[in-house]
């Protein structure tokens, strides 16, 4: 693949053409990922099937693109909707992929292609970010061992200062993306724990006598429910409410304060392990959650990105992304959409900051720094 005779044999648009439908192609397989890796099902078995009625999609109505607006967005058995999004995701990957051709093509095929798989896990990240407020390990740890392979192979990735030429040693390029995934990790983690010190309870009032569910793995609210592994990351982490009732299988407690942690439950002067206790209900005006300023999978997601681009992407993701994220954040809050303590998916602003990073970004870079050295 690294020799160019082979793809200069061909116009060059021809493998435009190529990345564009090998794009699309990949977009339908991560739109499997995006629907499954959530749900914690396998993304190989079983084959492509209608999500409502289980229908087995055949080759012919399974071609990217074409199949969805052929079809009108419904599926071709039970007629139920399928959603835009199944487009939107082949349609942005074949593009961006085209791009990722059509950018760094003449420079190396095998950079292009390693921009691409990059490409590929952010717009899985990101779709599944949105949706669930997660981004699996599968994606973020697996971007992390993929980026420091792709850098060995191909240290073109990583750019040299203070001239912002790319890097040719195999060596040269494994050693920054050690480094990009260790300031990527340790930069989110340490606003991660700033974040927790400063903003890490959440008061949240609710409708007078509302009842709180504590399920096996999550706390529902009204309209929510919050998996214990989003709220206990430390030891210190506590849900805490003044009941106005608790309910337990085989007893009740009225006017009582609870606090639950990850080992254990205090309703008031009683103590119990929290996996011991199969139903528990409270009624109550507000309860106090912990908060995180930032989610644990946005460390590992920057690290990944770290891994491939170097620690210089790192801080301009973090920059753009927080650029991004207020302004969209305070947009949807002005317009009544979401409320100050709503949670935000944070993986696709950061996604986006890498892509601009690939397509240019670094230019900016250098040259804002070329005009601060002038006017100095």
């Amino acid at each position: 693949m690294a020799d160019r005779s082979i793809w200069e044999a061909l116009p060059f648009h021809f493998w435009t053409v190529t990345a564009f439908v090998f794009g699309a192609m990949v977009g339908s397989f991560l739109n499997v990922c995006i629907h499954r890796m959530p749900l914690g099902q396998s993304i190989v078995h079983p084959a492509s099937h209608c999500p409502h009625c289980g229908y087995s999609i055949p080759w012919y109505l399974n071609i990217p693109l074409f199949t969805w607006i052929w079809l009108g967005g419904q599926c071709a058995h039970c007629k139920a909707p399928i959603s835009p999004r199944y487009l939107l995701v082949e349609l942005l990957t074949a593009a961006l992929f085209a791009a990722c051709w059509i950018n760094f093509g003449q420079i190396s095929p095998l950079l292009a292609l390693a921009y691409a798989m990059l490409i590929a896990g952010l717009i899985a990240g990101s779709f599944i970010d949105l949706e669930h407020l997660i981004i699996p390990d599968a994606i973020t740890y697996g971007g992390m061992a993929t980026g420091l392979i792709c850098s060995f192979f191909v240290p073109q990735m990583h750019l040299a200062f203070p001239g912002f030429t790319r890097l040719s040693s195999h060596g040269a390029g494994l050693a920054d993306s050690f480094l990009g995934l260790a300031v990527g990790a340790g930069l989110i983690y340490g606003i991660l724990r700033a974040g927790k010190l400063f903003l890490g309870r959440q008061k949240v009032d609710l409708p007078p006598a509302t009842r709180i569910v504590f399920r096996e793995r999550a706390v529902q609210l009204p309209g929510e429910e919050i998996a214990y592994e989003d709220l206990f990351y430390r030891k210190s982490d506590a849900i805490e409410l003044q009941a106005l009732r608790v309910e337990l299988i085989d007893r009740c407690y009225a006017g009582i304060a609870v606090r639950l942690t990850a080992d254990c439950l205090k309703i008031g002067a009683d103590t119990f392990e929290p996996e011991k206790v199969l139903c528990l209900e409270a009624v109550a005006d507000r309860v106090v959650l912990p908060r995180e300023a930032m989610g644990r999978a946005d460390v590992t997601f920057m690290a990944a990105i770290g891994a491939f681009l170097g620690w210089p992407a790192v801080l301009f993701c973090l920059a753009i992304s927080a650029l991004l994220g207020s302004i969209v954040g305070g947009t949807a809050i002005v317009l009544k959409k979401r409320d100050w303590s709503s949670r935000l998916p944070y993986g696709p602003y950061i996604a986006v900051a890498a892509v601009v990073w690939i397509f240019g970004g670094y230019q900016w870079v250098h040259q804002w720094l070329r005009t601060i050295l002038v006017l100095r």
